[in-house]
């Protein structure tokens, strides 16, 4: 897969992780991006650990979502009390 397509899918995944997670995350464009992105890499590593995915075989687009609402929860835990 290209950087290109890597990027687009990444976007694709973190709009649709922000949308599912209710309250307000603000973040632009690119922290967007890379969340998706995050978000795969993270659902596939445990994809692995856990036996569901083979060793180079990309996570699926629910699971991307999963893990990129997961790393949203985390960063809304971190900033939080940053903002306090």
């Amino acid at each position: 897969m290209g950087i290109i397509t890597t990027v687009i899918i990444g976007f694709i995944v973190g709009l649709l992780a922000r949308a599912l997670k209710p309250g307000n995350d603000r973040m632009g464009l690119i922290m967007t991006t890379l969340l998706g992105i995050a978000g795969a890499f993270l659902a596939r590593y445990i994809g692995v650990a856990m036996g569901w995915y083979t060793q180079g075989e990309p996570a699926g687009w629910i699971a991307s979502i999963v893990g990129a609402i997961v790393l949203l929860f985390l960063y809304g835990l971190v900033a939080g009390r940053r903002h306090r």
